[in-house]
């Protein structure tokens, strides 16, 4: 896998107090609330959220395992499909991180995305907390139709939402400059989306005290 050079890391102008304070909080205890499987069954609304969507096997579970410092906290599979519930975790009592079902290609019937689809919607629809979408794409492929209809009903549905590109540790600096750009290209395009992209790596850690201390100013905690 590549090197990465000290150019490519995400710059979002934090200071390192920022980064060190964002370092703190996630360094907090971290445990499972609960895995809502039916709209029935979403927890309470309490903390303030911040939820991590994307197609299946795109690293969503790695992304909150590499946030937090731990290797087990959300459970990862090589299985595309394997998060099947909307899962909360709670960070220090001061948020809440959201991993969402992945879309896709997960080998499931038609009903059963139906019904991770309805979920989801029916999550977006009522969590006022919500304060961003944090929408993954592998930073090797960019974005996918799948994507863009994602994007496409968080525009509709009025979600803040911020691309991250996973996986960069497969690309050189120059493809990882290149990516960011492309996604940037697509993000402008919706009403939605922030306009800056953000690179990370769960495997290298490229990316993850930045997006650390956009976590913190976004949720304001």
């Amino acid at each position: 896998m590549p090197d990465k050079s000290p150019d490519t890391a995400a710059d979002e102008g934090f200071s390192p107090a920022e980064l060190e304070a964002a370092r703190k909080l996630f360094a907090g205890p971290c445990d499972f609330v609960s895995g809502a499987a039916s709209v029935e069954s979403l927890p309470g609304i309490s903390l303030p959220e911040v939820a991590f969507a994307g197609r299946s096997n795109v690293g969503k579970s790695s992304l909150v395992n590499a946030l937090t410092g731990r290797r087990t906290l959300a459970r990862v599979s090589a299985n595309p499909g394997h998060t099947r519930q909307v899962n909360f975790f709670n960070l220090a009592d001061r948020l809440m991180l959201v991993d969402l079902p992945g879309y896709g290609f997960a080998k499931v019937s038609r009903s059963m995305k139906e019904t991770w689809q309805d979920l989801a919607s029916a999550y977006l629809r009522g969590r006022p907390t919500l304060m961003r979408i944090f929408v993954l794409i592998d930073g090797r492929h960019g974005v996918k139709e799948s994507d863009r209809e994602t994007m496409r009903n968080l525009d509709s549905a009025a979600v803040s939402y911020q691309i991250l590109l996973t996986k960069t540790d497969y690309l050189r600096a120059s493809d990882i400059a290149a990516a960011v750009k492309a996604a940037e290209a697509v993000a402008r395009k919706h009403g939605a989306a922030h306009p800056e992209v953000l690179p990370t790596s769960s495997e290298t850690g490229f990316g993850i005290p930045e997006l650390r201390a956009e976590i913190v100013a976004v949720a304001q905690v």
